[in-house]
């Protein structure tokens, strides 16, 4: 962070700590940055948060997915696609299924199966198939 090059961690923060700076993790499981170009979807990202003289700053670490800003609107289109493809997926996100498929290490269908026996609980479902 100040690149300390080989500083003992312990003492950094202690110097950190005595500057008034105070430095804490985010167990973030999604960040989006919107910008007018279109969005960055950051999933599982690395968030950390430091607060010095009362000014919070906030440091993203991951690789982003770019999605296309569609215009004026398209918060809502999105949102309206979001909800037909839950529709005909039994009202469970495509989203909750990847992530079951990916924490558990099985098939998407399996995944799905599971979900909705479990109305949608991720925690559950994941439980269920571990």
């Amino acid at each position: 962070m100040f690149g300390g090059g080989g500083m003992n961690p312990r003492k950094m923060k202690q110097m950190m700590k005595q500057m008034g700076i105070d430095v804490e993790e985010l167990d973030a499981e999604r960040v989006v940055v919107e910008t007018a170009d279109g969005d960055l979807v950051f999933e599982d990202p690395q968030v950390t948060r430091m607060d010095a003289q009362g000014q919070q700053t906030y440091q993203i670490v991951g690789d982003p997915d770019e999605v296309a800003d569609a215009g004026a609107g398209s918060a809502g289109a999105v949102e309206a696609a979001d909800a037909d493809e839950e529709a005909e997926t039994g009202g469970i996100p495509a989203d909750d299924v990847a992530l079951v498929a990916e924490r558990a290490g099985v098939p998407e269908s399996l995944a799905r199966e599971s979900l909705e026996a479990h109305d949608g609980d991720l925690a559950a479902a994941i439980a269920e198939l571990e």
